[in-house]
């Protein structure tokens, strides 16, 4: 995999602890997302992906590479890797991503070569029927559930780091909860709608409300 130009041939820019998420933008899988991303920042990392930057000059597909190569882990559903109702499409985003991020650990010499990532989908089996390649390679479930959801990706984060100062799924759980109840006031006394916020702004307010309310995260 070639490694992006950089300034005076300087190696990609890393950014300690942060994961790249790869997952469907669509507002039915909306409550997945923003589950993952109060459950990495709760585990102490810093959640990326491709809705971190809006800028028209930037191919998407570039965007992407850049931040994989930035990232030592990455979450992966491709639960919507599946039939468009509307194009009668299949839905390959979450798949090719992945394969990206596969091929950057294996071909992206010593410095990639340490990437771990986690490979979700709704039920275990079911990427046999359209992406088979990666049989072989462990694939959780989250069943459709945030509270599995959010313990998967928390539990996962824990064993990948070996900190065990990391909280469990449960207690993150709770706090989740905790977070969905005050947002209303939160995005009340911002001035915005719940729908507005993109994702620089709803990553700002989990930030602060976890420092506020001092959840333990790992250092």
């Amino acid at each position: 995999m070639e490694r992006s130009r950089r300034p005076g041939n300087l190696p990609p820019r890393r950014v300690k602890r942060s994961v790249f998420i790869n997952c469907p933008f669509d507002r039915t899988y909306n409550r997945f997302f923003e589950s993952i991303v109060f459950a990495v920042y709760a585990s102490g990392f810093v959640p990326r992906c491709a809705l971190e930057i809006d800028d028209g000059t930037e191919v998407r597909f570039n965007k992407i590479c850049r931040i994989v190569e930035e990232c030592d882990y990455g979450i992966h559903d491709i639960s919507y890797a599946r039939i468009d109702p509307r194009t009668k499409l299949a839905r390959f985003n979450m798949p090719l991503e992945l394969g990206l991020f596969l091929g950057c650990k294996r071909y992206g010499g010593q410095m990639h070569a340490k990437k771990a990532c986690l490979i979700l989908d709704h039920s275990s089996y079911r990427y046999r029927s359209f992406v088979s390649d990666i049989s072989g390679q462990d694939i959780h479930s989250h069943d459709n559930r945030v509270p599995r959801l959010i313990t998967v990706v928390s539990d996962w984060l824990r064993s990948r780091s070996r900190r065990s100062n990391i909280p469990g799924g449960k207690t993150i759980f709770k706090r989740y909860i905790e977070f969905q109840k005050a947002m209303t006031k939160i995005c009340r006394r911002m001035g915005i709608e719940r729908r507005e916020l993109t994702f620089v702004d709803f990553s700002a307010i989990v930030r602060s409300w976890l420092k506020v309310n001092r959840v333990r995260m790992a250092k």
